[in-house]
């Protein structure tokens, strides 16, 4: 009876569709090799080990990115769906799996044996990949941009190039980023918060870069770094397909993780198979981190620097002698100053770098409005002026050394150790800050007044042993941003966390926020002044009413001398209840290296009736 039903069944599998039959065989291909196990089709799938052994889930939070219903959490099921997908009727032409999956496709066979496939037109992926073409990958950090909470830590994107032959430019490159889809109606403190929970859906964005110049460069002021990668064209290709298949699908966005940078990550470990690049980032994934992780796995060939527009501005402004800065903005507002004497008799090159910075100026204030048609004419005047005195530019006007690149800065994290002395009592201490600087630290790579610290937690060991919670930080934020005739920033700080003061004459742990705003002032090269206007909500148990609001002020000047950093501080606040305290700090911090310094602070505080002081040193590693 065994051999009719056997030929039986070779007549059936004969009558199969040939599609079918092949899906079919296909699977039997796969299972033989457990390739749901393969580490490219978890890439694909963007898998990541679950919480128990043998489970998954995928970072994809969009059910359009599976053909079966359980393939958020299943990867054998989904590349069972997607080899039955794939044997679907041709007809179905842009919304085949063929057509939606070209690098799943691409990859299985590569691995199986797919020859009887349908073949469906893929009218939209064939347009799609008539425009995006690249022969070159670069990697773009535009640098820190302490006025958004989702940019403070830099960014990070792609950039496809075209090769020369086929009229490549650097404007007609396109940028791929990831980014959260924010809803306008969100203040900065709500969106900082959604960003920190989770509350965003992230998507991929494929775009012309000159949007992003004018977005990075010129809106926000921030300086970019390239770094062109050294992907081949199979790699480069590899990342081109699977960006299809990523089209406009949902991910869960996280400020300090799951955000642009580690998307980015993910791009890269499709295109080269084998790296691994985000398993070094289970907590957080801040920007430059991310930079210094596709160095280290070899990917990076070399790095350039596209300075933001109010950079060179600046440059071309320290350029000219002191006596003919304030003639920038006054020929700027009246070009017809060009026919005036003094300006006809200056000497060429003094003339012709005056007219550029007043057509740079111009050009600046501009892009902070909208079109302005009377600026427009007057930028239109400078700009036939300059085209005149092109000659007499001397050849330095080439940007100058942009200085030490955010990569070769101090790592973001912190591991600290220090000894202090304070109220007849000496006492340890153990330090660790997740990111990532502070205004008095090395700031090679880092923007000076900048201070970006989070997750900053500081233990007291006394000298019985005992340990206990000195201080947390869990966000403290300084923007000192240097005002002049030229730039009008608004200087800024925000700190939330816990730390101890003394009151009625005894110590308390408290609770506390913080915020300021005011102005800075660099009275020369290498020094900073500021000075803001305070308010504070504290929750101190020392009071009579814990809760209690404040109003302050606080100055300070930053200096910086190479290896020595110098901050002195003032600060007085005035409670609600009449409490008031008055401070003065200094802080000074010698680099070693690169990832090592010591600090030293002294913190005199006067809390009424008592004074303290408190001196401390300690030894800081990054990494």
């Amino acid at each position: 009876m065994r051999a009719p039903v056997a030929v039986l069944m070779s007549l059936l599998i004969l009558l199969m569709p040939a599609a079918a039959r092949s899906a079919d065989d296909a699977w039997t291909q796969a299972q033989a090799k457990s390739l749901w196990q393969h580490d490219v089709w978890l890439k694909l799938g963007h898998y990541k080990a679950g919480a128990w052994p043998g489970t998954w889930a995928s970072d994809a939070d969009d059910a359009r990115f599976f053909l079966d219903e359980r393939g958020h959490e299943d990867p054998r099921a989904e590349l069972e769906a997607t080899l039955a997908a794939f044997a679907a009727p041709a007809e179905l032409g842009d919304a085949h799996a063929q057509c939606r999956f070209v690098a799943r496709l691409h990859w299985l066979r590569t691995e199986l044996e797919l020859p009887e496939l349908p073949q469906p037109d893929c009218a939209e992926y064939r347009e799609f990949r008539a425009l995006v073409q690249a022969t070159r990958v670069v990697l773009v950090f535009p640098s820190y941009y302490l006025n958004s909470p989702s940019s403070m830590f830099g960014h990070t994107l792609l950039r496809l190039d075209r090769g020369a032959a086929d009229g490549g430019s650097e404007y007609l490159s396109f940028a791929v980023n990831f980014g959260a889809l924010v809803d306008a109606d969100d203040n900065g403190l709500f969106y900082a918060f959604k960003g920190l929970a989770g509350g965003y859906s992230g998507q991929f964005e494929v775009d012309h870069y000159y949007k992003k110049i004018q977005e990075y460069n010129r809106s926000e002021n921030r300086d970019i770094w390239e770094y062109p990668l050294n992907l081949n064209e199979e790699e480069t290709e590899r990342l081109i397909r699977h960006l299809w298949e990523l089209r406009q699908i949902n991910f869960a966005y996280y400020f300090f993780d799951e955000n642009c940078s580690y998307r980015v990550l993910e791009l890269l470990e499709v295109a080269r198979p084998g790296v691994d690049l985000t398993s070094g980032f289970p907590l957080t994934a801040i920007p430059i981190d991310t930079v210094r992780a596709v160095q280290g796995a070899g990917m990076v060939d070399d790095k350039s620097f596209r300075p933001a527009q109010g950079t060179v501005l600046k440059q071309r402004i320290d350029a000219l002698p002191e006596n003919l800065r304030a003639a920038v903005v006054e020929l700027g507002e009246a070009p017809q100053r060009l026919d005036d004497a003094d300006l006809q008799t200056m000497p060429a090159t003094d003339r012709a770098r005056l007219i550029e910075a007043a057509y740079r100026y111009l050009r600046y204030s501009q892009d902070k409005t909208t079109r302005d048609p009377d600026i427009a004419r007057r930028s239109y005047q400078l700009l036939q002026a300059l085209q005149q005195q092109a000659a007499a530019l001397p050849p330095d006007t080439a940007l100058a050394d942009p200085g030490t690149s955010p990569d070769l800065s101090h790592g973001s994290r912190r591991l600290a150790i220090g000894a202090w002395s304070e109220e007849n009592q000496e006492y340890l201490s153990l330090g660790l800050r997740m990111s990532l600087h502070s205004l008095e630290e090395n700031r090679n790579g880092f923007p000076m007044g900048a201070q970006i610290n989070l997750g900053n937690f500081d233990l007291r060991i006394d000298e019985d042993g005992d340990v206990d919670l000195n201080r947390l930080d869990i966000v403290d934020i300084v923007s000192l941003s240097p005002r002049d005739r030229f730039f009008k920033p608004l200087s800024w700080a925000v700190t939330t966390g816990i730390e101890r003061q003394w009151t009625a004459g005894s110590e308390h742990r408290v609770a506390h926020v913080n915020g300021g705003a005011g102005v800075s002032r660099t009275p020369w090269s290498g020094s900073l002044a500021y000075a803001l206007a305070t308010a504070r909500l504290e929750y101190n148990h020392g009071f009579a009413d814990p809760l209690q609001p404040a109003a302050g002020l606080r100055a300070g000047w930053l200096q910086d001398l190479g290896p020595v950093t110098m901050h002195w501080g003032l600060g007085a606040e005035r409670f609600a209840n009449g409490h008031t305290r008055l401070r003065a700090e200094l802080r000074h911090n010698l680099r070693l290296s690169r990832q090592q310094a010591l600090h030293l602070e002294v913190l005199w505080r006067d809390q009424q009736p008592e004074d303290t002081l408190a001196i401390g040193v300690r030894y800081q590693h990054y990494y």
